[in-house]
């Protein structure tokens, strides 16, 4: 209820994703035909297995294979810290907490 005492009533949940179709041919579908409708989309669909469709994939010009990646390793500085939750290096400055003694950042705070 509101503050005026009216009942409030909850729409249902929109599918923004389906297909639309004019307000003119949704008005004259009769209960047979959205029950026919709504158990044929709700049929049963094969999902792909996601490896499989990554070793498919191929982007267009991008040939990495005799690529070879080097990357200089810097030591953390004595102004840095590890964060105990989510493990990445980050500055003194971004120091929220120490619980049990660890190191927090403040972003996992």
């Amino acid at each position: 209820m509101n503050k005026a005492g009216e009942a409030i009533t909850m729409s249902k949940p929109i599918d923004y994703d389906a297909p639309r179709r004019p307000a003119v041919e949704v008005e004259d579908d009769s209960l047979e035909e959205l029950k026919a409708r709504g158990a044929a989309s709700q049929s049963a669909k094969v999902d792909l297995d996601e490896a499989e469709a990554a070793e498919n994939f191929e982007l267009p010009g991008a040939d990495l294979s005799g690529e070879e990646l080097t990357v200089a390793v810097v030591p953390m500085q004595p102004d840095e810290f590890r964060c105990a939750r989510c493990f990445l290096v980050h500055h003194r400055g971004q120091l929220a907490a120490q619980p049990d003694g660890r190191d927090v950042c403040q972003e996992c705070s």
